[in-house]
């Protein structure tokens, strides 16, 4: 498909997306948002794609925030059904079985802050800022940033950067916890694609289980664990998991057929 605000290419099983508003920092608007579920989509049930990294054009920002204007026009109504779209676009990223990195290369704010957490994990540029200034604007995060912000850095900080509306640099990013790996601007996107070359190498439905199981170390009682548990009975039971204890007494490298 061709889009109006996302470029798109893979290699080598990953597909990268960018947001593609250098004119806007890359702000999200409704378009923004219905063209990457869209790829979103394609990423789930494309079964030749293994993976994906989000980015922003240019070196300037990831996601600089929500498109302001568009929020001229919204009332209670129509206000809840826009942050709940983008919570279900969101919830999307982080509950897909194939691995999501956002690859931050600049200023993420607001809505780019909010799509950066809901990606598996982030690799952050020097330059990157991260911050959710809603209430500078008299509202709050509306895409899931209040949750995930207090999951990723506890809610303490949480609070203090969700209070104060200011911007962290990228290494108190790191030591918050908010980023995986901080890099040159030039090794950004290279960083991303080994760290997933290598995640690619791994089991697909082993991959999947992972993931989901983490998500819900976040709910209450014990429904991680249960789900633990009952993914791993599903996974020993696979070709994969066979293959893979196989190779390993055989010291030889696993095959795996994601099956």
């Amino acid at each position: 498909m061709s889009y109006q605000t996302l470029t798109t290419s893979i290699e080598n099983a990953i597909l990268l997306i960018t947001i593609n508003r250098p004119e806007k920092l890359n702000a999200l608007n409704q378009m923004v948002l219905n063209e990457l579920e869209h790829a979103i989509d394609d990423l789930i049930a494309n079964d030749s794609l293994k993976s994906a990294i989000i980015t922003g054009s240019g070196e300037k920002a990831f996601i600089a925030g929500a498109d302001i204007a568009e929020f001229t026009a919204l009332d209670a109504q129509t206000g809840q059904a826009l942050s709940a779209k983008g919570q279900r676009l969101f919830s999307k990223i982080e509950h897909s079985g194939k691995p999501v990195i956002a690859a931050v290369n600049g200023f993420a704010l607001g809505g780019g802050c909010e799509l950066a957490m809901a990606c598996h994990f982030r690799i952050a540029s020097e330059n990157a800022k991260f911050g959710q200034p809603e209430v500078n604007l008299g509202l709050l995060p509306g895409y899931g940033g209040t949750q995930r912000l207090t999951q990723l850095v506890g809610k303490g900080r949480a609070i203090e950067l969700l209070l104060m509306g200011n911007m962290i640099d990228a290494v108190t990013a790191f030591n918050y916890g908010l980023v995986n790996h901080v890099v040159p601007q030039a090794d950004l996107l290279t960083k991303a694609k080994a760290l997933l070359s290598l995640i690619n190498t791994k089991a697909p439905l082993a991959i999947a289980g992972c993931i989901e199981a983490a998500n819900l170390a976040y709910e209450t009682g014990n429904a991680g664990y249960k789900r633990e548990a009952q993914n791993f009975g599903k996974l020993i039971a696979t070709e994969d998991a066979k293959e893979g204890i196989a190779a390993f007494l055989e010291k030889r490298k696993a095959v795996f057929k994601g099956s």
